[in-house]
């Protein structure tokens, strides 16, 4: 097998709704909807928004119409995605569900279940989680130990998720359980996928924090959580083959790259109009590796609408943009010291500087470690 990043041009189609996006989100900002200069996690969640969102049509766009989606391409979806991350929009209530627990529901769910949920998700009104991640596992999905034991009426859920984020606000979570043992043979065998009503008793969610105090990771503990038979997604213990689909959109998309992104607005504002040789090498080098993932992102984007699973490129597109997030991280603070310049641009760059530091270093967890998916790619090579 080989990995193939085709060029994906953007289209006439997709220029003109960039266009659209652009003016809204000046339209938002006017309005104090939202401050694109607040990178901190909390600041990008916001129901009402995500509603206004989801009336503009822009959650839920490439699912089929027949499911309320809007039928558009993955290309389409890149676009609103890249600008509203690049404007710093508080998107997240509704982006883990557009981006994967939609398409899971439209492939996995019983009709009655994509009738009841998949209407409100497009209309923004619903936040999902994942439950893949545990204690002593890390991103080793197959390595999945909390149990779903079955039950006269269903399922009863124990065991602990952890790195979850958003849980504390979530509406829904699809989680992966083991309704099965693993063989010698085979690590994948034995997973099942929920949907799992957050509310739901025996459930409890607890903080875990970044170092600055801020709040966007958790620990659930699933102390004998029923879920109804409707509620299992796809086949038993055939969940390895569904997340693995799944995490092709986690993996692939703008996010990979541009969730520190907004430290470097106000870091050319602190180099200024004139900068030195030093100064502009550094900052052309963090360009130009931001403009080659944006590119490799874009042409997933189009394997995608080509009807294509492009796990190992999407891995590849994580792996690389996470690692160059944080080395952005990095490269800023060093040149910011070079500069002799201690007036609002700094205080403006050093106040950035601190809230993305302090959780920069999750990039590289959420949606698989550098290992994990270092080993995704080996595997597509025939390297493993």
């Amino acid at each position: 097998m080989t990995i193939r990043f085709e060029p994906s041009p953007e289209s006439e189609t997709a220029a003109k709704l960039r266009a659209e996006v652009r003016a809204f989100l000046r339209e938002e900002i006017a309005a104090g909807s939202f401050d694109p200069s607040r990178v901190e996690p909390q600041a990008k969640f916001d129901r009402a928004f995500s509603a206004r969102v989801g009336a503009r049509g822009w959650i839920g766009m490439t699912w089929p119409r027949e499911m309320g989606g809007h039928g558009r391409s993955f290309a389409e979806r890149y676009v609103v995605t890249e600008e509203m991350l690049a404007a710093n929009a508080p998107i997240r209530a509704h982006f883990v569900a557009d981006r994967q627990s939609g398409p899971v529901l439209i492939k996995y769910a019983r009709p009655e279940v994509r009738d009841q949920l998949l209407p409100r998700i497009v209309a923004g009104e619903l936040s999902f989680c994942i439950g893949m991640s545990e204690p002593d596992s890390g991103s080793d999905l197959f390595a999945a130990r909390a149990k779903a034991t079955r039950t006269n009426a269903g399922w009863s859920l124990s065991g602990t998720k952890l790195w979850t984020t958003l849980a504390h606000k979530a509406d829904w979570m699809i989680g992966i359980f083991r309704t099965s043992p693993s063989t010698e043979d085979n690590r994948r065998h034995g997973l099942t996928q929920f949907l799992i009503d957050m509310t739901s008793p025996g459930i409890t969610v607890r903080p875990v924090l970044f170092p600055s105090g801020e709040h966007d990771f958790n620990e659930i503990v699933f102390d004998d959580v029923f879920v109804p038979d409707e509620h299992v997604l796809g086949e038993l213990g055939d969940a390895w083959k569904q997340a693995t689909s799944e995490l092709a959109f986690e993996r692939s998309g703008a996010e990979r790259f541009l969730e520190t992104f907004g430290l470097l607005a106000p870091l050319v504002d602190l180099i200024g109009p004139a900068p030195q040789l030093r100064e502009a090498e550094s900052l052309g080098r963090m360009v130009a590796r931001l403009h080659t993932y944006r590119h490799m992102a874009m042409a997933v984007s189009g394997t995608m609408d080509r009807g294509g699973e492009p796990v190992a490129e999407a891995s590849v597109v994580k792996a690389g943009g996470t690692q160059w997030e944080q080395a952005m991280v990095i490269e800023a603070r060093r040149i910011s010291r070079l500069i002799d310049d201690d007036g609002p641009a700094r205080d403006r760059f050093e106040d950035a500087l601190q809230r993305i530091t302090a959780f920069a270093p999750k990039v590289t967890i959420q949606g698989g470690t550098i290992e994990v998916l270092n080993g995704i790619v080996a595997r597509a090579l025939g390297l493993r």
